[in-house]
């Protein structure tokens, strides 16, 4: 197929088989990552700006390897480091990237819909690393590349989603990504934490981790998103641990073969024990080196890397 989406802007707006097909893509790049040259001129020419709002550290930094290593030129810079902070709007911030005429915006924000917001106003194709609570469609991406690189498939699996589901943007690209392709996803976490209305993206609720987790295929734990909590939501991590977090006896409910996914950073004994982040059944550090791969595939598609291949 041929890949037509100018922006990757969240995973709803896209079709299964364009999922898939950037699964494939990645697939083709995942091997130039462990070459003793990580390089390809697949982009030499291209510009891109990684303008990130938001603190981060695997997105920014794969984001950042995924431009150079297609030999792409790219340009790294943060809020702190912008006009930003003297008062200039985001839209004023970006017409004026615009203006030096990058391929690719690779944009990580706090207000939901922002991504959308510049997509709507800029020529250059622009790629949502998060906005808010709405979507982080590489995340979830590179969930589904690690779920389908050690389970073989997604189709007909079953995935258990745990923890501040209210305030992640990861489980919402995840629910749309995983049930496109034919994923039986569950959701739990404190009904403080669960948005009304969640099970109608296809997903089921369950009141504790015990029956999220039972006879799952593949467990994913989320942090406890207190930057974007208004007020106090739990009683103590203490008390959140002690009912939602995944230790070694809850996730021998899983099935045997079962994997752990985090999408970062772990909070190490609140949602997650050392046990169980450093187990053998842990896919976590698989997820991060996937990350470079499915971003690079985003980057390629984006900028017509199949185009300029035909040429």
């Amino acid at each position: 197929m041929t890949f037509n989406p100018k922006h990757i802007l969240g995973i709803k707006e896209l079709t299964a088989e364009e999922l898939i097909f950037i699964l494939d893509t990645a697939e083709s790049f995942k091997e130039i990552n462990s070459r003793e040259i990580k390089k390809v001129p697949t982009l030499r020419g291209k510009t891109i700006i990684n303008l990130f709002f938001e603190a981060s550290t695997r997105t920014r930094t794969s984001f950042e390897i995924a431009g150079k290593r297609l030999s792409a030129d790219t340009v790294n810079i943060a809020a702190a480091a912008s006009s930003v902070v003297k008062g200039e709007t985001l839209e004023d911030t970006a017409k004026n990237i615009a203006a030096m005429h990058p391929d690719i915006i690779v944009m990580r924000h706090g207000a939901s819909g922002a991504c959308n917001y510049l997509a709507e106003r800029l020529n250059c194709s622009v790629v949502n690393a998060g906005d808010g609570t709405h979507e982080h469609p590489s995340q979830a991406l590179l969930d589904a590349f690690t779920i389908r690189q050690h389970k073989g498939r997604i189709d007909g699996l079953t995935v258990a989603i745990v923890g501040d589901i209210t305030h992640s943007r990861v489980v919402r690209s995840n629910i749309y990504c995983l049930v496109k392709l034919g994923a039986k996803v569950r959701i739990a976490g404190p009904r403080t934490m669960l948005p009304p209305g969640l099970e109608l993206l296809g997903c089921e609720l369950c009141s504790n981790i015990e029956d999220a987790v039972r006879d799952a295929d593949c467990v994913m734990m989320l942090r406890i998103q207190r930057e974007r909590q208004g007020a106090t939501l739990i009683p103590s991590v203490r008390e959140y641990a002690r009912f939602f977090g995944l230790n070694e006896e809850r996730l021998k409910l899983a099935k045997p073969d079962a994997i752990v996914l985090h999408p970062g950073p772990m909070n190490r004994g609140v949602e997650i024990s050392s046990a169980v982040a450093d187990g053998p059944q842990n896919v976590i550090l698989d997820q991060v080196e996937n990350g470079v791969a499915v971003r690079m595939a985003l980057l390629y598609l984006v900028a017509g890397g199949e185009k300029l291949q035909a040429d």
